[in-house]
């Protein structure tokens, strides 16, 4: 998928925000609790993916090698019914791409692919997740949100991750100290009428350990 830019104003202190892929190995370095890559995607494909039924878009959760990611997702679009277009090989190609990307900065052999249509507020709460790291990308609908915490409270100032733009998050199984502070949640959208689209990939290093 190609995108361009997009614009993110004032991210706090321990978030890095770059223009490239290659930028999101910032993400790895002491200092730095979570990585953004801005990007839009092209605005045919924005309308195709916003404009699509929601019983259409594709769900589920699956444990596969880094370099299945396509094939796994191709597979939830076939049995959500998405229609194959363009458009739809855009999003898996992205997906794809995503996987690469973080399972090489995580030296991870295998991902936990989770694509889920939100319409709840699902994860409202401010927190950090109990992994080592996590990738999050919007693709439909309002992006996550995340802001610094100094006392263990919900931040002070929250900020909105742009849609299409791949978040990574440092999770509490992180083995550098101290911690942060980053916290993020879904942005609440209950009763508003909208669906969103999130990818999530988590590093799996022995899938034998898994549920």
């Amino acid at each position: 998928m190609s995108f361009v830019r997009a614009k993110i104003q004032g991210a706090p202190y321990g978030v890095t925000v770059t223009d490239r892929p290659e930028g999101l190995s910032a993400f790895l370095k002491p200092d730095c609790a979570a990585a953004i890559w801005r990007r839009q995607p092209l605005p045919s494909f924005q309308t195709w993916i916003d404009t699509l039924d929601p019983e259409l878009l594709p769900r589920g959760r699956v444990i596969v090698p880094a370099d299945g990611v396509r094939e796994a997702v191709s597979e939830l679009c076939e049995i959500a019914g998405t229609p194959k277009s363009q458009e739809s090989e855009r999003l898996v190609d992205d997906a794809a791409a995503l996987a690469d990307i973080f399972s090489g900065l995580m030296e991870s052999p295998f991902v936990r692919v989770r694509l889920q249509p939100v319409s709840t507020n699902a994860c409202r709460k401010f927190h950090v997740d109990a992994l080592t790291a996590r990738l999050v990308c919007t693709y439909r609908g309002p992006g996550t949100q995340y802001g610094v915490s100094v006392d263990g409270g919900d931040p002070d100032q929250v900020f909105t991750v742009p849609t299409a733009a791949p978040i990574l998050l440092r999770g509490t199984v992180w083995p550098e100290t101290p911690a942060a502070g980053v916290l993020h949640r879904s942005p609440p959208i209950l009763g508003t009428g909208v669906t969103r689209l999130v990818l999530v990939l988590d590093p799996v290093f022995n899938p034998d350990d898994e549920d």
